[in-house]
Formats: structure tokens, C-alpha cells, sequence
């Protein structure tokens, strides 16, 4: 590991820790030259997966858009962004879980559903019906008799 201090590649690890949420290490460095010490994590890198569009082109997944649907769909509504982080890592989480390298955009636009339910009933139709391309009323009423149950 480089020092950030004066770029020199000699360094030792002084303590290393798992971080509290477990994933993650937290190592302590002294460089053997400068004599400075600093931080650094390490990680898993994980590789997320392509997304097929409904029109069979492919994209890398993006966490942006993930959360700039969720931005969307929760626009003026009075949820916590805590609850939002949440629900953005847990559908990211289920798409790691897949173990695929590639997912419909459509499994992901149903975790979003998923995820949007508890939090924000108007969000959760708001996305319903541009994700599912609402067309009339009975669009509606078929969304809103599924939150009744």
C-alpha cells in the first residue's frame, strides 16, 4: 500500500479490525518511511450485473438510476432518506444475490415494488404505474386492490 503522505510503498499494518457492519476491514498503516500512519479499508468488490432492457439491449447495472427511481416515485413524500438508503441496498443486495451475471429490468422494477410497498403506499402506485404503463382507471384499481391484501 502506497503512503498518501510521501508515495512510499513500504508500509506495515499496525491493527486491523472488521468494521461494525461487518463488511468490511479496517486496517491501521505506519509507513516505514515517513513514519506517518493512516487508514485504509478493504473490501469485497462485488460485480454487479448487466440489465436487459425490455427492448434487449444491455446496460451495466447503475445504483444512480436505482435511487433516482426511488427519488421519483417518493417525490415530496415523508419518508425518512434513512428508509431510503435501506430499501435501495436491499434491492441491491437481492440483485447480488442472484449470482447472475445478467438481470431483467423487469425483476429489478418488481424489487423496487417490493421494496417501495412498505415504505410509501402513493410511491409504490406512483411507480406501478409507469413501471407496468398504466393505460385507464382500471390500471389503478387493479394496484390499489393489491395493497389492500
Amino acid at each position: 500500500m502506497k503512503c498518501p503522505f510521501c508515495g512510499a510503498e513500504d508500509t506495515s499494518v499496525v491493527d486491523s479490525r472488521v468494521t461494525e457492519a461487518g463488511d468490511a476491514i479496517r486496517r491501521r498503516r505506519r509507513c516505514l518511511q515517513c513514519d506517518k500512519r493512516f487508514t485504509t479499508f478493504e473490501t469485497a468488490e462485488l460485480r454487479l450485473p448487466q440489465v436487459i432492457k425490455s427492448n434487449g439491449n444491455r446496460e451495466e447495472f447503475s445504483p444512480d438510476k436505482l435511487r433516482e427511481g426511488f427519488q421519483r416515485a417518493l417525490h415530496k413524500r415523508p419518508v425518512p432518506t434513512e428508509y431510503v438508503d435501506q430499501a435501495i441496498q436491499d434491492v441491491i443486495k437481492q440483485v447480488l444475490a442472484q449470482g447472475e451475471r445478467e438481470i431483467p429490468s423487469r425483476q429489478i422494477g418488481e424489487m423496487v415494488m417490493q421494496a417501495l410497498k412498505p415504505l410509501d403506499k402513493v410511491a409504490y402506485i406512483r411507480f406501478a404505474s409507469v413501471y407496468k404503463s398504466f393505460q385507464d382507471a382500471d390500471d389503478f384499481r387493479h394496484v390499489l386492490l393489491d395493497l389492500d391484501t
